[in-house]
Parts: structure tokens; C-alpha cells; sequence
């Protein structure tokens, strides 16, 4: 179960968080202009825009989770159990595998518009990337400085649908998301006022009264309207490490702790990692699970016109600093 989220200041950010039982050895990777893109149905690509996002590396082909291009726009795919639907090839479409769903987009698209219209054509298929990597069920947010979709293949076709509020998370499909906000209408981050009944005598005896009834638990519902309050109410400074820093704490709003969600087998899914994108300057941000001091890596200081891959392993340790 994952959570995504868009925010914006002076710069533009993008992120989210990876909850599972395990990691797959994740690396944050930047996919210079000249690596050779290989799709299994639609072509080769030899140059594009420059790419960084966390990955899963399987025989030099990066199987990204979540990125950003050069030119600020990001995507990020979520689980999408029971309810994704991909399909065999089909003649005159652009057939692209749901695992070359993200470098398609960001190879080639600056800006959302941009994105809108490549994927006028698109056909999403279940072309696995191998026997031990079976196809993934996911929904996408693309989101740049100023808007965000979410794309969904489902049984009825490919759906894309706005969103206002930058955030995705799971199950439901993304229209049943949206809509559960009308349920929360009435929160507030400032004190409630007493419209029980003009007979009571009610006042407030704490802080944070007006976001009562805001869900708590880790079910993706529940963390997509938490998120969308926290995201729709923060409040940050404009610097680089004021945003940063409270992208980190909208995120952090749905951590979730080893113990809380247990699985089959004695497993717990945890977050395993928390991203944060500077889309404009093209810094992937990130948090480990074991290692909450935030670590960085800048794409313009690789090679962007290069034809290798630069991978960095995640630093998972815990960093902690010494007062005295």
C-alpha cells in the first residue's frame, strides 16, 4: 500500500511513500538523455529526457516506482490490486507494458498537456517483464507545477481522470477517492464552534477539535483523505528545506509502523521509504524506514547527456548525531 502526494511552494514537489513486507533492493536512478530506452512493442529509444526516480534494476532496466524528468514532470505508480485490467496488444494502439508505463510518459512529455495527448493512443498490456517479475496492478499520478491526473486501466478501458488535490493512494478506483472527501467536509484546522444546539452550553477543551473524525487508520481510503487535510492545509516556508521539510511531515502524516498491519506468514508492512521530489531542480529526497535523516541526490550533477545508468543503493541505516 502506497501513498502519493504533490505540493508546491516557490518550487515544484512530488513524492510518496512505498509501504510493503520487503524491498527489492531499491535504488534511486538517473536514466540520462542517451541510455537506449528497449519497449517490447512500441520501438526503441535512443534520446529523451533525462530521468531520476527510485528503481528496481533487473538486467540493466530500471523498474521504477516513482520519478521525475528533467523538464518537472512526475509519475509515480500505486497498487491497484483487483481492480487494474491490462490487455493483450492491440493493432494501431500504442501497446505499452504496464512495467514501461513510466519511462514512456517521462521519456517524452514535459508537461501534463503533453502527457494528456501521448496517451490519446495508449493500450496498457500485460507483457510481464519476466517469469520472476509478473505484472504489477497499478494506477498512476502524473503531476507537474500545474496539475495532476491519475490514470487507471481498467476493465471498462484506460480512465484519466483530474485530480485537484495531488494525492493517490490504493483501492478504491480514484472517482471513489475524490468523492469520500464530501464526507469531511465539515473539518477544519481551526477550533469548531458549537453547532450541536443553541441549548448547550459546548466549548472546546483542546487543540485540533476541528479535525475530529479525521480517519486514523492505515486502510487507503483512510490515508487518502488524511492526506488530502494535511496536504490542502499545510503550511511552510518557501526555502528549499522548509519545503522539503514539511513534505516530509504531509507524508509522514501516514507512516506506518512495523506491528500495525499485519500480514500472512508473521510479515508487517511498513514504509519502507518516503520520497520527495524537487521536480524544478531535479533532487530526488528520501527517508529509509531504519534511516530518517534525508538524503539527496541532485540528476544535473550526473551526466545527463551519458549512456550509462548512475545508480545509488539507499542508505538504510540510521543516521543519528551526537549532541554531546
Amino acid at each position: 500500500m502506497c501513498t502519493a502526494a504533490t505540493y508546491k511552494t516557490n518550487d515544484f514537489y512530488f513524492g510518496r511513500t512505498l509501504d510493503y513486507e520487503f524491498s527489492y533492493g531499491d535504488e534511486v536512478t538517473v536514466m540520462p538523455r542517451n541510455y537506449p530506452i528497449i519497449f517490447r512493442a512500441a520501438g526503441d529509444l535512443k534520446k529523451h529526457y533525462a530521468i531520476i526516480g527510485m528503481a528496481h534494476i533487473a538486467g540493466d532496466y530500471p523498474l521504477f516506482y516513482d520519478a521525475i524528468n528533467e523538464k518537472g514532470l512526475g509519475m509515480a505508480g500505486l497498487n491497484f490490486v483487483g481492480n487494474a485490467y491490462y490487455r493483450e496488444e492491440i493493432a494501431g494502439k500504442d501497446n505499452v507494458a504496464q512495467f514501461e508505463f513510466i519511462p514512456w510518459i517521462l521519456s517524452r512529455c514535459a508537461t501534463i498537456r503533453e502527457a494528456r495527448r501521448l496517451l490519446e493512443n495508449i493500450n496498457i498490456t500485460n507483457t510481464p517483464f519476466s517469469d520472476k517479475l509478473p505484472t504489477a496492478q497499478l494506477h498512476w499520478i502524473i503531476a507537474d507545477r500545474d496539475g495532476a491526473i491519475t490514470v487507471e486501466s481498467v476493465k471498462e478501458g484506460i480512465k484519466i481522470y483530474d485530480n485537484p488535490v495531488g494525492v493517490l493512494t490504493n483501492n478504491p478506483p480514484f472517482n471513489e477517492q475524490i468523492f469520500r472527501l464530501n464526507d469531511f467536509m465539515h473539518l477544519s484546522p481551526k477550533s469548531p464552534e458549537n453547532r450541536f444546539s443553541d441549548k448547550l452550553s459546548l466549548s472546546t477543551y483542546s487543540r485540533g477539535m476541528g479535525a475530529l473524525g479525521l480517519p486514523g487508520d492505515l486502510s487507503s481510503q483512510s490515508r487518502f483523505v488524511r492526506v488530502a487535510f494535511t496536504k490542502m492545509n499545510s503550511v511552510s516556508g518557501s526555502s528549499e528545506s522548509e519545503s522539503v521539510s514539511q513534505f516530509f511531515h504531509i507524508l509522514g502524516s501516514v507512516d506506518q509502523q512495523r506491528g500495525c498491519c499485519e500480514l500472512e506468514g508473521g510479515k508487517y508492512e511498513i514504509t519502507l521509504y518516503t520520497s520527495c521530489c524537487n521536480a524544478d531542480k531535479g533532487i530526488y529526497y528520501y527517508t529509509t524506514y531504519e534511516n530518517h535523516q534525508i538524503t539527496a541526490v541532485d540528476m544535473h550533477k550526473e551526466n545527463l547527456d551519458g549512456e550509462s545508468l548512475a545508480r545509488y543503493p539507499l542508505i538504510t541505516g540510521e543516521q543519528i548525531k551526537m549532541q554531546n
